[in-house]
């Protein structure tokens, strides 16, 4: 399935196809800037989750996650000096699904699982059948 058909938006919004597909990372480590391994909370302990985080499928997971990287809470997602935002998607039943990460051209990219990663406009991957909805943007200073 091509990334137009999985996310309708991209072809009216816009996006570049940034780096070719790998399995080494996925949008989580990508949001947290890492790209050498892979970031889930499975309780089993096979990929790594910050220390102090709960490995759970969570929203609340995946606050305290990030909440241990410095992130905090805001309500825009526009592009401020000196700071780095990230949007956590959830699904309808509120389970996190992807994250996105903003460029300091206050563009945004993503990982899109085992595939690309691309550069998009804020709300390209919103509302799609396969990531659902933002659910909150997080910020640091960088």
């Amino acid at each position: 399935m091509s990334l137009e058909a999985s996310f309708p938006r991209l072809r009216e919004t816009g996006y570049r196809i940034t780096s070719p597909a790998t399995n080494e990372y996925n949008c989580i480590a990508w949001a947290a800037g890492e790209s050498d391994r892979w970031w889930w909370p499975d309780p089993s302990g096979i990929s790594y989750w910050p220390e102090g985080a709960p490995r759970r499928e969570t929203l609340e997971a995946f606050l305290v996650a990030f909440l241990t990287l410095g992130f905090e809470p805001c309500s825009s997602e526009l592009p401020e000096a000196g700071v780095e935002k990230v949007a956590i998607y959830v699904n309808a039943q509120g389970e996190p699904t992807h994250m996105a990460r903003q460029l300091s051209s206050g563009g945004w990219t993503s990982k899109l699982g085992r595939s690309e990663d691309i550069e998009h406009q804020f709300d390209s991957l919103d509302g799609s059948h396969v990531y659902g909805s933002i659910a909150y943007i997080l910020k640091r200073s960088l």
